[in-house]
């Protein structure tokens, strides 16, 4: 029972040691908490963007629930930074203590050694400790002894120098580090203040768009059926192309000198984007990576650069409420991204132009990358053509008018089993 109390207690002390270590820095909080800083001033540029329209969007609200997650990240990582300085505070009252308890036990035996240095202080005494020696090797012992002694007790007096120093930077490292804490604590109380104005914000605008459902059913039903029109063109266009591939395997078609066409490898992959706007994006870096993992389009996943330069996610992949307290529900089959009109829309990754293609009023471009695909819909002019091979970051096309002086570009990734793959689980 014993041995299992034992080993219970250090599996214990291990644990806690381990959470301990794990435990982010002062430095690596602070670092994340400029960067969560940096993406609320670029959704406060975003939202000021949008609030030129006169009505509430969509747009409008994924932003402000945007910025919202973002105030509670940013609260959370100064929870943290102050639980860093506590477990600082704490080690330095206990390194205090400590020092305060050696600095008494330095003093108590250096007054001991003083006493007993007055009482033997006279010459006579020292001559008489050496020469009653009983030989000279005893004797030069004796005077090493003194010697010695002498020097324990310099040391002695160094050491409580030391310590009353170490004492003195510990006691000043807790009054900063108290400061900091107070400095600390009025920067949560000020972004807990933030967050409680920016969800009344919030809610507004979530209310006055429920005011407008009608309009909005009416809206999505339109986005559901020019979806519909492009997902089928889609699905046609991968059709076509995989069955070219099939029968130029076979032997069927004569092979062209197209590797994007038959595999996933593109030498011109690693090619930055044509733009080096150093401009800050409102809701995502659209840079291309510093360094790809491969030329292979499945090993860059979370690694791949957005389409556009600039803008924001209006709706997610996937089916979920439109806006709180709502039941409109919309089920997406990838991103839609409101950008600029005009805005440049590029290829994420090196491929061959598989498709371009109307929809309604608005063009599309295919991109094939091996066995993925990836559609770039809403387009007013395209540049490139059918059988291009084009390089990452190379543009595409330029973004058309939706309404209300936006674009709105439908982003999807597809595979060649037409099935339809989260963006985001792609992208930077």
């Amino acid at each position: 029972m014993a041995k299992q109390l034992s080993f219970l207690l250090l599996f214990f002390a291990f644990s806690v040691t381990s959470a301990l270590a794990q435990q982010p820095s002062r430095s690596d909080l602070e670092k994340e908490r400029n960067d969560i800083q940096r993406q609320i001033d670029d959704v406060k540029r975003s939202l000021n963007e949008t609030k030129k329209n006169r009505k509430e969007t969509l747009g409008q609200l994924r932003l402000l629930q945007r910025k919202l997650a973002l105030r509670e990240r940013a609260i959370r990582n100064i929870s943290q930074q102050i639980n860093v300085i506590d477990a600082q505070v704490n080690q330095s009252w206990r390194d205090i203590l400590r020092l305060r308890r050696e600095l008494d036990t330095l003093k108590i035996q250096y007054e001991k050694s003083v006493v007993y240095a007055y009482k033997n202080r006279s010459n006579y005494d020292f001559l008489n400790f050496i020469f009653s020696a009983a030989n000279f090797n005893d004797a030069l012992r004796r005077v090493a002894y003194l010697k010695s002694y002498r020097a324990y007790r310099e040391q002695q007096s160094e050491n409580i120098r030391h310590t009353q120093d170490q004492l003195s930077q510990r006691l000043a490292g807790l009054k900063m580090h108290r400061e900091e804490k107070n400095l600390v604590l009025k920067a949560q109380n000020n972004e807990r203040a933030q967050l409680f104005g920016e969800k009344k914000e919030k809610d507004a605008v979530n209310s006055k768009l429920r005011s407008r459902e009608k309009e909005l059913n009416k809206e999505l039903t339109a986005k559901q059926k020019q979806d519909a029109k492009l997902k089928s063109a889609i699905t046609a266009a991968i059709r076509r192309e995989i069955e070219a591939e099939k029968k130029r395997q076979a032997g069927l078609v004569k092979t062209e000198s197209n590797p994007a066409s038959t595999n996933t490898n593109t030498t011109a992959t690693t090619t930055k984007p044509a733009s080096t706007s150093t401009k800050p994006m409102s809701v995502f870096d659209a840079s291309a990576p510093d360094k790809l993992v491969s030329d292979n389009f499945e090993k860059n996943r979370r690694n791949l650069p957005w389409p556009v330069e600039s803008g924001n996610v209006t709706m997610e992949f996937g089916r979920h409420k439109v806006m709180e307290g709502s039941n409109i529900e919309y089920d997406n089959s990838g991103l839609t991204i409101e950008t600029k009109v005009g805005a440049s829309v590029k290829a994420i990754f090196g491929g061959e132009v598989s498709s371009v293609f109307s929809v309604g009023e608005a063009t599309a471009v295919i991109v094939r990358h091996g066995k993925y695909f990836t559609s770039y819909s809403g387009l007013s002019s395209v540049g490139v053509k059918k059988g291009q091979e084009v390089k990452m970051g190379q543009a595409l096309g330029r973004m058309a008018e939706k309404g209300d002086g936006v674009g709105e570009l439908e982003f999807m990734i597809m595979n060649d089993k037409m099935s339809y793959l989260s963006p985001r689980a792609w992208l930077k």
